[in-house]
């Protein structure tokens, strides 16, 4: 019996050193000046034209640029994906996304939306967001056309699932979108930057429309250009409505004098969205005699939390 003891004491032993060197194998280091700020994919100006939820079968595309930035699954962003909902008339389709938070604009068409929660119906220029959610199902009685974005990519990079819902589905009709937004184009002094941010009451601290995601509907009048500004946040941008010749530019440095150092041009086109770079200057030119309106969705909520959004603009 005390040489069986020992025998199994020594093998212990041996398994406990064993498993001890493999808890060692993963402990790495790095110089500090060589590792203080390490290279990251690049997050580019990419372009998603109306086109894409237009016409075919019903479908999800989602702007998947996960290979370029080095992420195992569908991201547009490092914390979101956007995607376009193409629905046939009468058809149905259900989306589902491991994710806590999700917006959906609608782009054309009118149905409803059911789930665990209930249904929301909705119609052209309706917003709604959505909590964290098994899935929804989506039925539509015409053509419909839908912006969806979620926070997924960020849920993946943790690796976890939500546990619970931060706040209820919300719906903002165009009506009201259109009569806040007017408010503040009666009102406002300041006629370069006219818009309003989509708030939910749950997250009082950020003003955000989820706690990870920010929206904002912003009017951009006819003849107007902005001076440029920047933030630490991605922009997922989307052309609720525009004239001709009515653009961003983008680009990483400004000269002395505020003006962008060879900018990219990302065209505004009704039902077309594109990436904006986090810490990229930006500016909005309207050259055509129609008002443009612009949505762009943020990782903003969750930016802004950590106190380090850094909104800057040229004055």
């Amino acid at each position: 019996m005390n040489i069986l003891y020992k025998k199994q004491a020594s093998e212990q032993v041996l398994q406990e050193q064993s498993t001890q060197q493999k808890w060692e194998l993963e402990a790495n280091f790095k110089e500090y000046m060589s590792a203080v700020n390490p290279p990251m994919p690049k997050i580019n100006v990419v372009d998603y034209p109306a086109s894409i939820h237009q016409q075919g079968p019903t479908k999800i595309t989602s702007f998947d640029l996960s290979k370029k930035l080095n992420l195992s699954t569908a991201a547009t962003t490092p914390n979101l994906l956007a995607n376009f909902i193409r629905i046939c008339a009468s058809e149905t389709l259900k989306t589902s996304a491991n994710a806590t938070s999700q917006m959906f604009y609608v782009i054309n068409g009118c149905g409803k939306t059911q789930m665990s929660e209930g249904s929301i119906n909705w119609k052209t220029g309706d917003l709604f967001t959505l909590p964290a959610l098994v899935d929804a199902l989506h039925t539509v009685s015409e053509d419909t056309a839908l912006y969806w974005v979620t926070d997924s990519p960020l849920m993946d990079y943790l690796g976890v699932k939500p546990n619970k819902s931060k706040f209820n589905p919300v719906l903002y009709t165009r009506e009201k979108l259109t009569q806040e937004l007017d408010k503040v184009k009666k009102s406002s002094a300041n006629k370069n930057r006219m818009g309003i941010l989509l708030n939910n009451p749950n997250f009082p601290k950020t003003l955000t429309i989820t706690h990870t995601l920010w929206a904002l509907y912003n009017s951009l009048p006819a003849g107007v250009s902005q001076k440029a500004h920047r933030h630490n946040s991605v922009a997922l941008d989307f052309c609720v409505t525009a004239g001709e010749n009515t653009y961003t530019l983008i680009s990483k440095d400004i000269d002395d004098d505020g003006n962008l150092i060879k900018p990219i041009k990302a065209m505004w086109t009704p039902g077309s969205a594109f990436v904006t770079p986090p810490g990229w200057w930006h500016s909005h030119h309207n050259e055509s005699d129609e008002d443009a309106i612009v949505l762009p969705i943020q990782d903003a909520g969750l930016i802004m939390n950590m106190q380090v959004l850094d909104f800057q603009y040229i004055k």
